[in-house]
């Protein structure tokens, strides 16, 4: 069989659809930043409220963690069969689900039920990572950075105004006769079941199949199913490590960062402006780095974050523990880092993948980003309970650098290898990028 694709941007979806598909995705996404947020800020103190103890108060993040790594491997599963849509709306109603019984389990003191619940909470709330995928399924290849970006950057507006509104939710929760530390949770709820609804009823066409449209050529509503074509093993490895091994180091950095100054005696209003803005910087640069990426290409950029990784570290080991203002430049730095880390890797296992086999690689993953977060936040505190902060930090940054740039300058060898002659399974020729080609047989895209 034979099938004819033109250029992306003359493909089945014109641009004001992918636009329109675009904003759809930044509205779900302010909300499920809200949920995300709101929930993890208090989940610690409404499992130490309930138990009477600060030892289980661990158990969240342990419970968000596990929930997240089964929940990115259903949500691409889903996705890789039925689409984008049906995928981010059912992760973001689970989320919504395990925030109702966040509330019900505290409001009960049903402690079994409140744990679940965390669990299910977790699972659902890491669509909202997830979700960055769908925004790489909506651009040409030479704006898959970009489009990451920008759904990044639509997370920020709902995490940084979800945290001011525990006040105002703990009034709500009162007068509902609930616990104060469930208000965040209600806000969670209400705001993943308006972003399900939002995807359920305005992401359409799908934007995988609009993927799968823009290579076969077949209309997006027909959603076509293709025969699964190998992808580039060596290139979904290296975003995989690059991701993964970010997302561990800033993890393990960032856990210890506010029991380190509060050590040293700063208040707890200063440390939570230095991981606000901590936290700012894992996202805001997200359009910014997706230029980059689509301008120099992903695996400059993801070896370069190996390097911006290591001087946060060292930054973070060697600066004087009285004041915040370097602690905070440190704890920035680190957060963009990550940002340059994940924005590349996901574009280099995007640009690895066909469209019938990519939310299912997509999922995978994620899953291990966060193993890797569980990882680096259960062994940060086991390191600096042998040794220091200072040493933890140091080690960190020299393992980020260690990892991802020869990972991510590897790959590129091995792509260029492949770009004179050698074998590279699924990689279409370079000079196929915008121009009519000719799919036969096997349906892997080389002509």
């Amino acid at each position: 069989m034979t099938v004819l694709t033109g250029p992306y941007d003359e493909g089945p979806a014109a641009p004001w659809v992918r636009r329109r598909l675009m904003r759809v995705l930044v509205a779900s996404q302010i909300l499920g930043g809200a949920g995300t947020a709101a929930g993890i800020t208090v989940g610690a103190l409404l499992v130490r409220d309930l138990i009477g103890s600060t030892g289980p108060a661990g158990l969240p993040v342990a419970l968000f963690t596990a929930g997240a790594a089964l929940g990115a491997l259903a949500t691409g599963r889903v996705s890789q069969r039925w689409g984008r849509r049906p995928g981010l709306a059912a992760g973001h109603g689970t989320a919504a689900l395990g925030s109702v019984g966040v509330v019900a389990g505290a409001g009960t003191r049903a402690t079994p039920l409140l744990l679940a619940a965390l669990f299910v909470y977790g699972a659902g709330s890491v669509t909202t990572l997830l979700a960055r995928y769908a925004g790489s399924d909506l651009a040409p290849p030479h704006e898959q950075g970009r489009a990451a970006g920008r759904v990044l950057l639509a997370t920020t507006f709902g995490a940084v105004a979800a945290p001011v509104m525990i006040g105002p939710t703990g009034t709500l929760a009162r007068l509902l006769g609930l616990p104060d530390l469930t208000g965040p949770f209600v806000l969670a709820a209400g705001a993943y079941a308006a972003a399900a609804l939002v995807v359920a009823l305005r992401l359409r066409p799908d934007p995988l199949f609009l993927a799968r449209a823009a290579q076969t050529g077949i209309p997006a509503h027909e959603a076509p199913e293709l025969r699964p074509s190998s992808p580039r093993r060596t290139a979904v490895a290296a975003g995989s490590a690059v991701m993964i091994s970010g997302q561990l180091v800033m993890i393990a950095t960032m856990t210890m960062t506010p029991i380190h100054l509060t050590h040293h005696g700063h208040h707890t209003q200063a440390v939570g402006i230095v991981i606000g803005l901590h936290i700012g910087a894992m996202f805001l640069p997200s359009p910014l780095t997706g230029r980059l990426v689509d301008r120099v290409g992903s695996r400059p950029v993801a070896a370069a974050s190996g390097g911006v990784l290591l001087a946060a570290g060292l930054l973070a080991a060697t600066v004087p523990p009285g004041g915040t203002a370097l602690p905070a430049l440190a704890l920035v730095m680190l957060g963009i880092g990550w940002n340059m880390a994940l924005v590349s890797g996901t574009t280099m296992v995007t640009e690895a993948t066909a469209p019938e086999t990519r939310a299912s690689t997509q999922g995978l993953v994620d899953v291990g980003m966060s193993i890797a977060g569980a990882t680096g936040g259960v062994a940060s505190g086991l390191v600096v309970s042998a040794t220091s902060y200072p040493f933890l930090a140091t080690v960190g940054g020299m393992l980020a650098l260690a990892v991802i740039a020869p990972t991510a300058l590897l790959a590129h060898r091995y792509d260029s290898a492949q770009h004179d002659g050698k074998e590279l399974p699924g990689k279409p020729d370079p000079g196929c990028s915008g121009l009519l080609r000719t799919t036969e047989g096997n349906g892997d895209g080389r002509h």
